[in-house]
């Protein structure tokens, strides 16, 4: 017997928690006043009292019409009850439908969707204690089971909340019944069976009202937990959102391209920087544009087979520096990291990662590589000279030593070519980090050129060169910098005698030309190929004609940069073995800032 006790408890726990799981339980019990889920269940409880009213008005409609059509038609199964009985079975019908209908328009009211509890005892009692008292009055009992029955299951399968309010409920009718008609001894009607209440009438009446409550009770947890976990799944849903919004501006914002790509070759999704990168407009067009990775976006297609190489050798891939062809086919240089993503049986899904462009990275270790080269193969050789030369005096054992005029002219050329070569370092590096500082005044440009033409007089006797200089005093006044303007004009005269052999003939030109002032220096010398008309005015490039030279290749570079600070454009038109013309634009912009 304990044995058998023992087993219905744990079989009792486990149904009472069966409606829901440990944490979700908990979770309810702490928020049992949680004021959402009190104004949840108040709101619910409304609505289905609306229903179960409905219901009750519907079926006590029905009964009241029985009794009607029992006046006229007599039933069979009311042959033995008095007609006293019949009567008052109407009466007390008619009553409970009458309090319905009123309790029915009640819930309509403010008073009924602020108070459904009181309206929902009020509805119960009003169908079973209004019987009891007319039956009162009477002076008999009614044990009304039927109606119970129909009460209490309508009751607890329409309106599964509140527990207590359908044990209230119950309570209230049954003191009354036990409680009053024992009081004032009265009796049942029923023929032959006078009492109120028997053993098997009580064991029926408590399984009843227990089996419904059991029921309200088991469903109100259920449905407090299911309220609970939908909380929790929304809360859940929008940290989702947030934290999805904030990636997703991680991703749209990010700097560096960030992709997903097939093992097939083909771009699964990609954000704007990668577009941007890649020289598209949105991400849209780099995923449907790029359809075999390997030989549309490397400049190396066997880029694409080492970087799969390492990512199944090692997992993931960091630093793979490649060449890549953008939109405009041009070529640029980007850095990849990025690992390969796998499902739970290891089979490859697709690789995601980051790219970042590196193309200015990779110009100034380029532009620094070729720096040094410079400085040891240009300033090594003056220095050199003038090593030797010291050598050689120290090598006389007399204690004074007697220098020519002719050496210390050559030392004094050595070191100013070595200080030309240091300055003209420390400028680019400026301009390429500061950008050229203009000292603009009005200056009239003939004055510039000649000046220019005058300090290269020895350059040019030298060489044996012939210069014609077609720039007017009729030019108008432009708003510049002399000093930064006699170097373009040195640089490009200069220029033009250490790339040509003796004998070249020069002619500088300056006309307005639209809003511009175009200005040129051309020769009949050896001309310049297009790829190396290209590169020319990069930074510490030279040229392979240079004659006797201990340039680093900074003119054209510097020249470049003061035109630009002017506002205007420099190139070079040339075909190879028919001379060249360096041009430069001045805009006629900077003239009216001479007429304010």
């Amino acid at each position: 017997m304990a044995t058998l006790l023992r087993t219905l408890q744990r079989w009792g726990k486990k149904a009472f928690r069966a409606s829901t799981s440990d944490k979700t339980s908990a979770v309810a019990k702490n928020c049992v006043h949680d004021p959402q889920w009190l104004l949840a269940r108040h709101r619910f409880l409304w609505q289905r009292l609306q229903l179960w009213l409905l219901l009750a008005l519907i079926c006590l409609l029905t009964f009241t019409l029985r009794n009607i059509y029992d006046v006229f038609f007599p039933l069979k199964e009311f042959e033995k009850l008095p007609e006293s009985l019949k009567t008052q079975g109407l009466f007390i019908n008619v009553a409970m439908l009458l309090t319905l209908v009123v309790c029915f328009i009640l819930h309509k009211t403010q008073f009924g969707q602020r108070h459904p509890g009181l309206l929902f005892l009020g509805s119960s009692w009003s169908i079973s204690l209004g019987s009891q008292l007319f039956a009162t009055i009477k002076g008999f009992a009614l044990p009304d089971t039927l109606g119970w029955s129909l009460l209490f299951l309508s009751q607890a399968t329409f309106i599964p909340v509140g527990w207590r309010l359908h044990l209230m409920s119950q309570v209230g009718l049954l003191i009354y019944y036990f409680g009053i008609n024992t009081a004032l001894g009265l009796k049942t009607p029923i023929l032959g069976h006078p009492e109120i209440y028997n053993v098997t009438f009580i064991l029926y009446v408590f399984w009843l009202c227990a089996i419904c409550d059991m029921g309200v009770y088991l469903y109100d947890r259920l449905q407090r937990s299911d309220f609970y976990a939908h909380q929790e799944l929304e809360f859940a849903y929008e940290k989702l959102k947030v934290t999805e919004a904030k990636y997703r501006s991680i991703f749209e914002n990010a700097v560096e391209g960030i992709f997903q790509s097939s093992p097939d070759g083909q771009y699964i999704t990609a954000n704007p920087a990668l577009a941007r990168i890649y020289g598209y407009s949105t991400p849209e067009e780099v995923t449907a544009n790029f359809t075999d990775i390997e030989h549309q976006l490397y400049v190396d297609p066997n880029r694409r087979a080492e970087f799969v190489r390492l990512i199944e050798q090692y997992g993931s891939i960091s630093e793979f520096e490649s060449q890549i062809y953008r939109r405009d086919g041009s070529i640029v240089w980007i850095s990849e990291k990025a690992y390969a993503v796998r499902d739970e049986q290891g089979k490859l899904l697709y690789y995601e990662g980051l790219i970042e462009d590196i193309t200015k990275r990779k110009q100034a270790e380029e532009a620094l590589r070729v720096f040094f080269h410079a400085v040891s193969h240009d300033l090594r050789n003056p220095v050199l000279g003038t090593l030797m030369v010291l050598k050689n005096l120290l090598a006389n054992s007399e204690s004074k030593i007697t220098i020519s005029r002719s050496i210390l002219e050559r030392m004094v050329k050595s070191s100013d070519r070595q200080l030309n070569l240091i300055n003209s370092l420390l400028e680019a590096h400026v301009s390429e980090v500061e950008g050229v500082v203009l000292q603009l005044q009005p200056v009239q440009l003939h004055t510039v050129v000649e000046a220019a033409i005058a300090d290269l007089e020895p350059m040019l006797a030298e060489n044996q060169a012939t210069l014609t200089n077609l720039v007017t005093a009729d030019l108008p006044l432009i708003n510049a910098d002399p000093t930064q303007l006699w170097r373009v004009f040195s640089n490009l005269i200069a220029n033009a005698i250490k790339h040509n052999p003796p004998g070249l003939l020069l002619t500088i030109n300056a006309i307005l030309k639209g809003e511009m002032i175009y200005c040129t220096v051309s020769d009949n010398g050896v001309g310049i190929s297009q790829q190396q008309s290209e590169r020319l005015f990069d930074l510490y490039y030279r040229g392979t004609n240079t004659r006797n030279s201990v340039s680093l290749g900074l003119g054209l570079y510097l020249c470049k940069q003061i035109i630009h600070a002017h506002g205007g454009e420099i190139g070079v038109n040339s075909e190879f073995s028919e001379g060249a013309t360096f041009w430069f634009t001045l805009p006629l912009a900077n003239l009216e800032k001479i007429l304010l």
